[in-house]
């Protein structure tokens, strides 16, 4: 009898295990599925990214719809008041700085891009042709500006102060033996000064706009190494959502080798996929 009763008690146990499980892909089905979500984006720059995820996520049951804005403050304050679900196209650096002032309490949950900044010459075809005395033009956003010495410093043309971080600024440049000089400019103006300086210090997006390749225009072209983490681009959401579901799928789906082929035949350098050098987030 007790016998008879052990197996019908491994029989109930099975059976729980199975139900359990089949509830469980039926409860994660569910809840990545017929989902609409909200994403914000800074102009249409990265739409064709985008569009193509959206493509690959309808047939998962899930539907992105895209919200524009027109700079980086407005997606923040649309994100943490709830009406968007999602962030894209905004730096690491800048997000942890917005995140820290205004107590957004806001997370990152993926990689996206990165979008290296490109020394240009209309009239020299390497850095080693750069004259002394030559005028570079330089973003004057202040972390744009910090973030063009660095590439400079890279370049090995300037030295600038070692504890300056990520935004060093003109005067905390140490070494300048050619005796450069630099014509701060709006970072979107930069491209067109081409003409009237020696170099330019491009943001990826500007040269794209510009019909610039980075990888063929260039005369030096930002390494996309651990010290320019900070400028990888990434995709924010509510600190409750850190684990959605939805969301996941979200950032899996666009993190893959179709999503990386789209980036680099859309921006041919300009913007590079981050999360293979960098990790999923």
């Amino acid at each position: 009898m007790k016998k008879h009763h052990l197996k019908w008690l491994w029989v109930i146990l099975v059976a729980l295990v199975v139900i359990g499980g089949i509830g469980g892909l039926i409860y994660q089905r569910f809840t990545t599925s017929n989902k609409t979500v909200r994403v914000g984006l800074v102009g249409t720059d990265a739409l064709p990214v985008w569009q193509d995820v959206a493509k690959r996520l309808k047939k998962e049951g899930i539907t992105l719809k895209f919200v524009t804005f027109n700079d980086y403050v407005q997606p923040d304050v649309a994100l943490k008041d709830g009406k968007i679900d999602l962030h894209s196209c905004l730096t690491r650096y800048y997000f942890e700085s917005y995140n820290k002032k205004e107590d957004a309490h806001l997370v990152s949950i993926g990689n996206t891009v990165i979008s290296p900044l490109g020394l240009y010459s209309k009239k020299y075809n390497a850095l080693k042709d750069l004259p002394d005395g030559a005028t570079i033009a330089i973003p004057n956003e202040p972390t744009t500006l910090g973030r063009g010495l660095n590439l400079l410093q890279s370049a090995g043309l300037i030295k600038v102060k070692k504890d300056s971080g990520i935004k060093p600024s003109l005067q905390d440049i140490t070494s300048n033996p050619r005796n450069f000089k630099f014509k701060e400019v709006e970072p979107a103006m930069a491209a067109r000064t081409l003409d009237s300086v020696d170099a330019s210090i491009i943001n990826g997006n500007y040269a794209e706009a510009a019909n610039l390749n980075p990888k063929k225009d260039s005369i030096y072209l930002e390494p996309v190494n651990k010290s320019t983490k900070p400028y990888v681009n990434i995709i924010a959401a509510q600190e409750k959502d850190r684990d959605n579901p939805v969301y996941e799928k979200i950032v899996a789906t666009y993190q893959t080798e179709a999503t990386k082929e789209v980036i680099d035949k859309t921006y041919k350098g300009a913007q590079i996929a981050a999360w293979p050098q960098f990790g999923k987030n």
